[in-house]
């Protein structure tokens, strides 16, 4: 159901008299349940729509006729409820966070329309026959599934949720049904990696292009983890496995369907793939190829940059810039920083990579870095004789729309705390890293 909450002036809903305050209670004889199918129809030339009047005088059945893609004008009000998670998977990041940080955290949300529009991974367990056909009929492709394994009887195992094994018939009807996925496995050593990995993959590959990309990513393990199910660390070795798998049926398949995440190059110590593996990036969300397209990012800006000035950029004046970095892209960014150094007459870099002790250093990317531990890290770098102009800080490790850390710390008190007020934000991943390094004003 949708309450009416704002109606655009000269609009279709105006013209069918329609008030803030009536209700929206179906669609072509289909019960609304939120935006979602008000999106579709609004997509489509024409349509039924019964409206519960506001006065509690009934309810109508209104005839919608209009030009396909023409919006009703109607604005609802928010509904602050979101299909949440009913499993207890072993490897829950949400289960290692600790207490007193933000309630939104805690959320576990596992809701197939913020899937569509956002891009949220769900695993389909809370989902009813119902609400399958209701995202086929709408249409809410592509949708991003946690499968983790295509094995029912390991799949409950890992989720901990009797429904767990109904992923095979879900993703066989969503497929049919012309819903695209994409994919991901989080992989927990010695359970759904190896042989199981392959027959996943395999599996889900029948359904290819269906299912666009099987993305594998190693499980987030912080030192929160007393009593939880036991997970270890993936290592060299261990990388160096996942990858030569993942090459091994790439080649099988004949296109790259297996798409790893960057955190077993890193520890493999191999050089990351090319962008034409990534295709489109559309799982670099879920941190897959996010170095790659950084790095080209990069690269291009700083051709950009050379052309421009005749190969030979030069500061106005000299600055020395200090970059917050995770310990996993340590190396990246050092590697760029220099060169950016050596290209750039004026300019000065450090690289200071920050150890994760808020949730421990078995966390090393630098989305999760929070700003007590970077203000801590700060604090020793000036203590041990460093110095700077102004700091480059990802904007990744900030909250999204609002500038606050994971440990509920805000950029202003960051800067307050470090008595630095030029703090510089990259919001423009390798573009924006290159101009902030190098801007000349």
């Amino acid at each position: 159901m949708l309450k009416i909450s704002k109606i655009q002036r000269n609009s279709i809903a105006k013209e069918l008299g329609l008030e803030v305050g009536d209700e929206i209670v179906a669609f072509d004889g289909n019960p609304c349940e939120d935006e979602l199918d008000y999106l579709y129809y609004c997509e489509t030339d024409g349509f039924s729509m019964t409206v519960r009047d506001k006065r509690g005088k009934g309810e109508n059945v209104l005839k919608v006729e209009k030009a396909e893609g023409e919006e009703l004008g109607l604005s609802f009000e928010k509904n602050p409820c979101i299909r949440t998670c009913h499993n207890r998977c072993v490897f829950c990041f949400v289960d290692q966070m600790p207490k007193g940080m933000r309630e939104s955290l805690y959320v576990k949300d596992d809701d197939y329309g913020m899937s569509f529009s956002c891009g949220n991974f769900v695993t389909l367990t809370n989902l009813s026959d119902e609400g399958l056909e209701r995202i086929i009929r709408l249409k809410l492709s592509p949708l991003y599934v946690s499968v983790h394994t295509m094995n029912p009887e390991l799949r409950v195992k890992l989720l901990r949720n009797r429904f767990a094994g109904k992923i095979v018939e879900q993703v066989d009807k969503l497929c049919k049904g012309g819903v695209e996925l994409h994919c991901q496995a989080v992989l927990v050593p010695g359970e759904n990696d190896g042989e199981e990995l392959a027959y996943t993959a395999r599996k889900l590959f029948e359904y290819y292009p269906a299912v666009r990309d099987l993305a594998c990513v190693p499980t987030g393990i912080t030192k929160y983890r007393e009593g939880l199910y036991p997970i270890a660390d993936v290592d060299k070795a261990y990388s160096e496995k996942l990858l030569d798998l993942v090459d091994s049926l790439n080649q099988e398949f004949g296109v790259d369907f297996l798409q790893p995440a960057d955190e077993y190059f890193v520890k493999a110590e191999r050089p990351f793939k090319s962008a034409a593996f990534y295709g489109d990036f559309e799982q670099i969300e879920n941190g897959i190829g996010m170095t790659t397209k950084f790095l080209s990012e990069a690269e291009e800006a700083l051709s950009v940059l050379m052309e421009e000035t005749n190969g030979k950029p030069k500061l106005r004046k000299a600055k020395k810039t200090l970059i917050i970095s995770g310990v996993s892209a340590e190396k990246i960014n050092r590697d760029l920083a220099k060169k950016c150094a050596e290209l750039v007459d004026g300019l000065s870099v450090e690289v200071l990579p920050v150890v994760n002790k808020f949730f421990g250093s078995t966390v090393t990317c630098t989305g999760l870095l929070t700003g007590t531990d970077i203000a801590a890290a700060v604090e020793n770098y000036k203590k041990q004789g460093g110095s700077f102009d102004e700091i480059l800080l990802p904007s990744n490790t900030l909250k999204e729309f609002e500038d606050v850390f994971l440990c509920g710390m805000t950029l202003k008190e960051l800067k307050k705390r470090l008595r630095c007020k030029n703090i510089k934000i990259n919001r423009e991943g390798g573009y924006g890293f290159v101009g902030i390094l190098t801007a000349r004003e």
